[in-house]
């Protein structure tokens, strides 16, 4: 169950979107979702780095890979 205020909020967002609550509650939580996931890989493309792993360069295109996908998800 959403607070009221939040209840609020996510109408203004479908009013202004034109898109049903449903719809903007779902991008929204993609979108969040999708943050959580790029700062936990730079979390571990960090750790990786300081311990020196070998990988890094190929952890450093997937990362770099990824946020540009979020990037061109959030243009659309």
């Amino acid at each position: 169950m959403l607070e009221q205020e939040t209840y609020e909020a996510l109408e203004r967002q479908a009013k202004q979107t034109r898109k049903p609550c449903a719809k903007v509650a779902k991008e929204i939580l993609s979108e969040g979702l999708a943050r959580r996931d790029t700062a936990a890989r730079r979390e571990k493309l960090a750790t990786d780095y300081r311990a020196g792993r070998a990988d890094m360069r190929a952890l450093l295109k997937e990362l770099e890979s990824f946020q540009s996908e979020l990037l061109n998800d959030e243009g659309a």
